[in-house]
């Protein structure tokens, strides 16, 4: 939007140009998201404590979360917010990238919303039936899926990238292609889902594996990069940095509310939505294995609950204290404290491992 106006007056004063530049754009949507979320938190905060949105907490966990209970949930809404604002704003509106991770993000935050507004205003346990969670959530992820192939102007926009490997691109075709999107999706919108059950948990390290997609939007939109480095050319994904960018910025903000003890919690509508986001923009810069790695926290929770279920099911016996994995630290003895911030160490640890597959071929 303001990218327009921008181009508009630079016919007259050429300074407005420097608007055309991603990553000075990128930096502004940053800041963007975030002044939105300083001045609209307060205030979401106040409403949802208003209409007693408050969070449930579960008898058989951590006696320690006793006191989360009331704490108001929902608050990922603040999220959503502060990143369409800021894309709208920022991004190049052209740009059908742009649109695609926007309807993605959005599409999963509604189903996120109508199931916390069903558990947590109609007192439903239960909120929205994992039948239906999952319907809405196949259906959305398959049609971004079919669009993206559909829409692919070369065959390196539907390969498998093999990361440290140079050369390495496994042709997908259309039915490969488009079960390997479903599955990043759904699957990294789940995995974010899982691991948001403690202050700050999930949205650090969604801001961190955001950042570091932000700058492979970035280089796999520039001609000049992505040859030098040797990484698919997707023409328009440089675009995709700024929306990159307003996630980051919306996360840190969210975090000021949501650091420990935390005043709001994100919900499903931010966890199912950002994870969704993460998994979409990992699919067009064709970054998917990449993206594996650097979300190793959230891969490491859904494989313990999996794992959990599995062997209750088959042997009637728990692996783990208490799934998801975070769960089972604090039941060992960790303070909330430590397991997030050991959580966050580990992340940017693995996000450092992934950016160097940039270089590293």
């Amino acid at each position: 939007m303001l990218l327009e106006l921008a181009r508009w007056l630079a016919h007259d004063v050429r300074a407005f140009n420097v608007f055309n530049y991603i990553t000075l754009r990128a930096v502004l949507a940053t800041l963007t998201a975030l002044v939105i979320s300083f001045v609209v938190g307060p205030m979401m905060i106040r409403k949802l404590t208003q209409y007693k949105v408050g969070q449930s907490v579960r008898d058989d966990g951590p006696q320690t979360h006793l006191v989360k209970a009331g704490t108001p949930t929902m608050g990922g809404a603040l999220i959503l917010v502060a990143i369409a604002v800021s894309t709208l704003l920022w991004a190049d509106l052209n740009n059908r990238f742009v649109w695609v991770v926007l309807f993605t993000t959005l599409g999963f935050g509604i189903i996120g919303w109508i199931d916390d507004w069903r558990k947590v205003v109609h007192r439903n346990p239960k909120g929205l039936s994992a039948r239906a969670k999952y319907f809405w959530q196949s259906l959305i992820g398959l049609a971004v899926a079919a669009y993206l192939f559909h829409t692919s102007t070369t065959p390196a926009e539907t390969g498998l990238i093999v990361p440290f490997f140079k050369h390495l691109v496994i042709p997908l075709g259309a039915t490969g292609f488009i079960v390997l999107t479903y599955l990043v999706i759904v699957g990294s919108s789940n995995a974010v889902n899982l691991t948001d059950g403690l202050d700050g948990l999930a949205i650090m390290p969604t801001a961190m594996v955001g950042s570091a997609l932000a700058l492979f939007a970035y280089v796999a939109g520039h001609l000049y990069f992505s040859k030098y480095l040797g990484i698919p050319y997707v023409p328009g994904a440089g675009e995709l940095m700024v929306f990159c960018a307003a996630m980051v910025g919306a996360g840190l903000g969210f975090l000021w509310f949501n650091a420990y003890p935390a005043e709001v919690f994100m919900g499903d509508v931010g966890a199912l939505a950002l994870g969704a986001a993460l998994g979409t923009v990992a699919v067009i810069v064709r970054q998917e294995i990449v993206l594996f790695i650097m979300g190793g926290v959230f891969v490491m929770e859904t494989v313990s609950v999996m794992l959990q279920v599995a062997s209750f099911k088959l042997t009637g016996k728990r692996i783990f204290r208490m799934a998801p994995l975070h769960h089972h630290y604090e039941l060992k003895g960790w303070k909330e404290t430590q397991v997030v911030v050991r959580f966050w160490i580990i992340t940017m640890m693995l996000v450092l491992v992934g950016l160097s597959t940039l270089k590293l071929r």
